[in-house]
């Protein structure tokens, strides 16, 4: 039986994360694995809702989680890794307070949903027993470090997603399809991504930490799971080679564009060329095409 998911895909699947959306239908296409995005979803409110108003904050998610049920849903998976956060934390936060989730409710002017379960494509994906059946490119010579930042395990009580510290879960999706990933330390540090304009002096000097520690290990490229993330790292990384005077020239890819690449998806599909670091160097040295 073909797996289906309620699709949430945020604000920046949309817009500046968009070749994340574009990498991830094209892997769920190889898999067979059929996605429905949410009808009239809206913004899960992520840090500037939970920074004004624990209500807002947790009536956003659900609103999609109820629009989710009504489409005859239980299984939502959610790429951005603040969007997850978000609807897990409003799904945890209303189970363990009931005045809380009769204000949602009542927000709403809806039932809460009984039984949602809110996924990553980590973890859809690892579900999928035979991935390395669909491999059509090899790429073992491509050394990659998985960068999970600090939001998808964090709290481990609410995320329950993989080993909080030294999560392994991207490791291992891509070492499925033949993908060399290597160890390092800065798998869950954090990048700054909520100080991206208030504080840009202390994302420089968190993402050029994370940088170098890559550049360290012999990484030849960064995965990631989170828009804001990539933001950092691709978009910030002249910054960085100006502020620190170093040079690094490294790769942001989002992990379902280096599956989706294994898996045989051309390499202008993928949105590939929205990147401000060019991974075209890189990818000819690999593989021809």
């Amino acid at each position: 039986m073909t797996a289906k998911y309620a699709y949430y895909p945020g604000c920046s699947l949309h817009s500046t994360g968009s070749e994340y959306d574009i990498s991830f239908r094209a892997v769920c296409e190889k898999l067979g694995i059929e996605i429905e995005e949410i009808k009239g979803w809206v913004c899960c409110g992520t840090s500037p809702a939970h920074c004004t108003s624990r209500l807002l904050s947790l009536a956003l998610p659900f609103e999609n989680l109820c629009k989710a049920e009504k489409m005859g849903m239980t299984d939502v998976v959610a790429p951005c890794a603040a969007c997850f956060a978000r609807l897990r934390t409003a799904m945890y936060e209303a189970a363990e307070d009931p005045d809380i989730a009769g204000q949602i409710s009542e927000a709403l002017e809806s039932e809460l949903p009984k039984s949602m379960n809110v996924l990553s494509p980590l973890e859809i994906f690892c579900n999928e027993a035979n991935i390395g059946e669909a491999v059509t490119r090899q790429m073992p010579e491509l050394k990659v470090v998985c960068y999970y930042g600090c939001l998808l395990t964090r709290p481990s009580k609410v995320m329950q997603f993989d080993e909080c510290e030294y999560p392994m879960a991207m490791d291992d999706l891509l070492r499925s399809v033949g993908i060399t990933t290597l160890d390092w330390s800065y798998k869950t540090e954090c990048c700054g991504g909520a100080l991206a304009m208030s504080r840009t002096d202390v994302v420089l000097k968190l993402t050029h930490d994370i940088l170098e520690e890559a550049k360290a290990v012999g990484a030849d490229a960064i995965a990631v799971g989170c828009p804001l993330c990539h933001v950092n790292l691709d978009t910030r990384q002249e910054e960085v080679e100006q502020e620190y005077g170093a040079r690094y020239g490294m790769p942001i890819f989002y992990f379902t564009q280096l599956m989706a690449l294994a898996l045989g998806v051309p390499l202008n599909k993928l949105g590939l060329q929205k990147h401000f670091v060019s991974a075209d160097e890189l990818l000819s040295s690999v593989f021809k095409e």
